[in-house]
């Protein structure tokens, strides 16, 4: 059973199956073939059935929408109650929750069916998803291949087939980044378009919630009911949420897109080629490219890592063994309580950020590196406004490249960042932006990426959505058999 969310709504609605039958078969899968791919830390067995009882009572009455009875998974950044919330982190391994994140608690409202928690970097911060107290994440497309992260655990989730569609956190490309990975439609929406509440925070200024789904259709429906302002984060829009669904079949001809220089210059001959098929079938719709300049992009790299990892060191700080999470045995004194509750409970990632970020922090560095930094930030969001006076959308690759092996990069800290380079630029800019599946080089897929004006993710998911009516990148998903062997 290969489907979409849109058609498996389509079916429950139509009584073709229930609930039920679907929470139970993706259970099935889960429990066949993750023991390979290790995309879940937690599975709501027991809770996820009595939610599709309930949600097949609801089919029967007529009073369902479009999303009642969808089993979906939630990345293990988001608060669940009575679930546990680990941030796949030794930190949180036994956190549990007293409330549900907005976003949880949103996509149970519209009828969703929660199956369990995905793995994912420690807190957020990687790009490989070897960064979890609980394992390494294995691509689908291949054993011994990441699948992108920090959203590797969800990507890999539905690029299994394990969950038609599920949540991701993006604070410098970490839904997109694993979406082009896995051959998945991975959305970061604008900042303040979904609410951080209960989202647990690896740098506030960057983290955006989004989604992982096959289609640029099903996202659509997932952010209709993700999104809107919300009283308990005063970092949301009080912007009305449109039907995203509405508008994915309006005609872009005559929409203008930019193709940034600066993403184009070191691209390999493969993705090159790709991207210029990309264009080029737009251009049989209609669409007009022009070449831009974002003359700042160079510098985007350093300054998201002088902010991101000082706004981590800040967060982070409530982790110290005394409130709640890991704490050591049997402490000596305060002090070394602390020291070895942060020493033994976070990994060597988050250390490696923390202490880089306390350091942008510290009086001494300040003004010369995080003051900086932010000045950065405000010329390359200038770049991206400045852009969109002639152009309604821009064009890029996701990622420099395929796939790449697990280990190949996890000794190299700034080979492994550059994996982010085309993406981090969206998110200190706090634009939306979304990856969608392009084709395959060296049999593995890769992605592009469409970048919208603020709050304009309906014209994003439009482009997709048409993108994806005339070719079929999207339809082709991993088998799994060959696991088994």
């Amino acid at each position: 059973m290969l489907a979409t969310i849109t058609e498996l709504s389509s079916a429950l609605h139509q009584g073709k199956i229930s609930s039920y039958e679907l929470t139970e078969y993706y259970l099935k899968r889960i429990e066949r073939f993750d023991s390979h791919i290790n995309s879940f830390i937690t599975i709501a067995k027991d809770s996820a059935l009595t939610a599709a009882k309930a949600a097949d009572a609801q089919l029967a009455s007529g009073q369902a929408g479009p999303l009642t009875g969808i089993p979906i998974a939630q990345k293990d950044i988001f608060c669940t109650a009575g679930l546990r919330t680990t941030c796949a982190s030794l930190m949180l391994h036994n956190f549990i929750a007293p409330y549900d994140a907005t976003v949880v608690s949103n996509l149970k409202r519209a009828g969703t069916v929660l199956l369990g928690k995905t793995n994912m970097d420690e807190f957020a911060m990687g790009s490989s998803n070897e960064n979890s107290y609980f394992g390494v994440v294995h691509n689908p497309w291949g054993q011994g291949l990441v699948p992108g992260g920090s959203s590797g655990g969800s990507a890999a989730a539905v690029a299994a087939n394990f969950i038609p569609g599920a949540t991701g956190s993006d604070s410098g490309g970490s839904i997109r980044q694993p979406a082009a990975l896995c051959g998945l439609t991975g959305l970061k929406p604008t900042y303040g378009r979904v609410s951080r509440y209960g989202m647990i925070a690896f740098a506030s200024s960057l983290d955006q919630a989004g989604t992982l789904t096959k289609t640029a259709a099903d996202a659509a429906l997932l952010l209709t009911a993700m999104a809107g302002f919300d009283p308990n984060d005063a970092t949301t829009a009080k912007i009305a949420v449109p039907d995203y669904s509405a508008t994915l079949n309006e005609s872009i001809k005559g929409i203008r897109i930019g193709l940034p220089k600066e993403y184009f210059t070191d691209l390999t001959a493969a993705m090159a080629a790709n991207i210029n098929t990309v264009i080029k079938e737009y251009e049989s719709l209609g669409v007009e490219f022009i070449e831009i300049s974002l003359p700042h992009t160079k510098l985007s790299i350093p300054a998201y890592y002088t902010i991101a990892p000082a706004e981590c060191s800040s967060n982070l700080a409530r982790y110290d063994g005394v409130r709640y999470g890991y704490r050591c045995q049997e402490p000596k004194n305060l002090a070394d309580l602390y020291q070895r509750t942060r020493s033994e409970g976070f990994g060597a990632e988050v250390k490696r950020r923390i202490m880089l970020g306390t350091f942008m922090l510290a009086a001494e560095s300040y003004e010369a590196y995080y003051l900086k930094a932010q000045q950065v930030r405000q010329l390359i969001r200038h770049d991206f406004i400045n852009a969109f006076q002639t152009v309604d959308a821009l064009l890029c690759p996701t990622t420099p490249a395929p796939a790449f092996q697990l280990g190949a990069k996890s000794k190299d800290p700034i080979s492994m960042y550059l994996s982010d380079i085309f993406t981090i630029s969206v998110n200190l800019a706090g634009l939306p932006a979304l990856s969608m599946p392009s084709g395959f080089i060296n049999e593995l897929p890769v992605g592009v990426q469409l970048i919208g004006n603020y709050f304009n993710e309906g014209l994003i998911l439009n482009l997709a959505h048409l993108y994806q009516q005339i070719n079929s990148w999207h339809t082709i998903m991993p088998s799994l058999n060959q696991l088994e062997k």
